[in-house]
């Protein structure tokens, strides 16, 4: 009977200190995300301060490549020449920096801007971009506090769309703003799946009939209408996280660069 006793006492014991571990992993994870989004936060306040400083809206600093960089983004650059641009949708948390590392393209799947250790990572170019291909494809984690690109989900009901029909992306070189032309569930595919969109296939849109082929696709797979579509010549931008609905799920918002006579 007293042996019994010991067991059940150190079974509570042991269920006990699982417990406490578990909340202290739980708080220090929560703790870890709320200092990340809170870094964003920051870089998103400094960016904002250049905007809006009349004596700097019109200079302009050198990149490392020789190309200009708009002074919002200039200082950022100097600390982490991996930035290529920023991504906001506005009335959303969505307003972060965009990394590009070609040789290593998911270099920031779990890194923070300043390269530190974080779950939330930072949104990432595909590293397939090519220059003048007219096609930005951007990843970012679908985070359960709703920070990086959760808020795309919402884009599966029209009445948020309506409420977000734009979305900006400004690369170092130029500032942009783009309307939403589509968006779906879609997946990671096998490779032996056959008549299947492979959004993630189509880094380079130089070429008109590809251009067209992953237009068509997008307004198919696309679960309502807006009423915008793209052509050739245009820019487009993809954003895509992560989605549950199914194994390797995706979801995807594509969006065309609005001419400035639009």
């Amino acid at each position: 009977r007293k042996k019994r006793k010991w067991y059940i006492s150190l079974g509570i014991l042991s269920s006990f200190t699982l417990l406490l571990l578990s909340l202290f992993m739980l708080g220090s994870s929560m703790l870890g995300l709320a200092k990340s989004q809170a870094a964003f936060e920051t870089l998103a306040a400094r960016v904002e301060t250049e905007k809006n400083r009349p004596e700097t809206a019109n200079e302009s600093a050198p990149t490392t490549e020789g190309a200009t960089a708009p002074s919002p983004y200039a200082e950022l650059k100097e600390e982490n020449d991996d930035l290529f641009g920023w991504v906001t949708i506005a009335g959303t948390k969505v307003d972060y920096p965009v990394m590009y590392t070609p040789q290593e393209p998911e270099y920031y799947l779990r890194r923070a801007f300043d390269k530190s250790h974080s779950v939330s990572g930072v949104p990432f170019l595909d590293g397939n971009f090519i220059e003048g291909g007219n096609h930005y494809l951007v990843y970012g984690h679908n985070m359960k506090n709703g920070t990086m690109f959760h808020a795309l989900l919402d884009y599966g009901k029209p009445e948020f769309w309506k409420e977000h029909p734009s979305i900006t992306f400004d690369t170092l070189q130029a500032s942009g703003t783009y309307a939403v032309i589509g968006a779906f569930y879609s997946r990671v595919y096998y490779q032996d799946e056959t008549g299947v969109f492979r959004f993630y296939s189509y880094p380079n849109l130089s070429d008109p009939k590809l251009f067209q082929e992953y237009v068509d696709n997008v307004e198919t797979a696309s679960i309502y209408d807006t009423g915008e579509t793209a052509a050739y010549g245009d820019t487009l931008l993809t954003l895509v996280t992560c989605s549950y609905h199914t194994e390797n799920g995706r979801f995807v918002v594509v969006a065309r660069k609005i001419q400035e006579n639009q």
